[in-house]
């Protein structure tokens, strides 16, 4: 794990704030990062790390904020197929599953 992201960690325990850390468990395809990129999301929707950047992980903040929100860890799935992918013009065509773990 990156020192930065675990440093961010104890620093989000050790103040009893919140935080989700996003991680990617599993990949299929072209996918532009893989299994065990990590993103941590703040409640104020900053964030340190990438899962890859772009419309996907913009999605993925937006499901880790909801997570925040419901204090609830979820396992996301992020379909880069097809017509999804053309319309948002991304140059992958994998899928991306993701742990959103609460912090």
């Amino acid at each position: 794990m990156d020192m930065k992201l675990l440093e961010e960690i104890c620093e989000v325990r050790r103040l009893g704030s919140k935080a989700a850390l996003v991680t990617i468990v599993d990949t299929r395809g072209s996918t532009p990062r893989k299994a065990g990129s990590k993103m941590m999301v703040y409640p104020d929707g900053r964030i340190t790390g990438t899962i890859g950047g772009g419309c996907s992980e913009s999605e993925v903040r937006l499901k880790a904020l909801q997570a925040l929100d419901e204090q609830r860890s979820s396992l996301y799935r992020v379909s880069m197929l097809n017509d999804t992918a053309a319309d948002e013009g991304m140059v992958c065509g994998g899928i991306m599953d993701v742990f959103i773990q609460v912090i």
